[in-house]
């Protein structure tokens, strides 16, 4: 019998022994990188720790990350398709940018501290006045010369659709900040999107569990597009809309066909079939 993609499914033998020692693994990557970064920002600014640690935790539950051309690496707000936590992982460890995330990204156990140590900003899609503050937070890391990172579709698909841009969360960019440049970014997990993807009613404690209990590693492509100046462009949904006409093109030329409505995407992947066997 099926089960719902929210559904817990029991994890096998096999499947609890990596788990926990992926979750070892990560434990020893904060032993070693958190008193580092520390230690670092008691003489300086700008620790390089977090963007290590999380691009070796990345690796760690299972991601091997390639760049497909090069990010800005100031003065930038990186646009870009959301499927999984392991996209704030993989593209802080490939940037060093900082995030706007979901706040039920920061309940996910371990999850929300290693994302909090890359200055993530966390809020609450329901709530009103999280807008204003994530806008006031963002304007601070451009002035700060930070490359910020937001996923405009406001949650997650499964790389195989993108769903209309909110251009709320550009409103930091009217008027945009001097020197500061917008970098479209695309996502690729290639055929294990489907699999890895974080969403329908899925907890992300479930999500994490499931993912860091996967047997054997998964390719990640973070494809780095063509930077554009916002004051070419006017207003945040024009910016919105160059964005994600960027993202669906280099999106379907991944896929080698048009992308598919996400409504469908919902309904057909809302029952996960139970794990095979697994007797490794």
């Amino acid at each position: 019998m099926a089960a719902m993609r929210g559904e817990t499914v029991p994890l096998t033998v096999a499947g609890w022994i990596r788990f926990i020692l992926r979750a070892i693994g990560i434990l020893a990557l904060l032993i070693v990188f958190v008193p580092l970064h520390y230690l670092y920002r008691i003489f300086a600014y700008g620790s390089p720790f977090p963007m290590l640690f999380l691009r070796y935790t990345a690796r760690v539950v299972g991601a091997k990350v390639t760049r497909v051309g090069t990010p800005l690496r100031r003065d930038v707000f990186f646009i870009s398709n959301h499927l999984s936590w392991i996209d704030i992982l993989a593209l802080a460890g490939a940037s060093g940018t900082a995030f706007v995330a979901k706040q039920e990204l920061s309940e996910v156990p371990g999850i929300g501290r290693l994302c909090s140590l890359n200055r993530t900003v966390f809020v609450k899609r329901e709530n009103r006045m999280g807008v204003a503050e994530q806008i006031n937070a963002l304007k601070e890391a451009l002035q700060d010369n930070w490359s910020v990172t937001v996923f405009p579709e406001g949650t997650v698909t499964d790389g195989q659709s993108l769903l209309p841009f909110k251009s709320s969360m550009l409103s930091v960019l009217e008027p945009p900040p001097p020197g500061v440049l917008v970098q479209p970014v695309v996502m690729d997990y290639g055929a294990a999107a489907e699999e890895i993807s974080w969403i329908g009613d899925e907890s992300g404690l479930h999500n994490a569990m499931r993912v860091m209990a996967r047997r054997g590693t998964f390719r990640l492509k973070i494809h780095f597009l063509d930077p554009f100046s916002p004051e070419t462009h006017r207003g945040r949904k024009a910016i919105a809309a160059q964005a994600r006409t960027q993202i669906v093109e280099r999106l379907e030329e991944v896929l080698g066909k048009p992308l598919r409505d996400y409504q469908h995407t919902v309904d057909a992947i809302r029952y996960r079939p139970p794990p095979a066997a697994d007797n490794s």
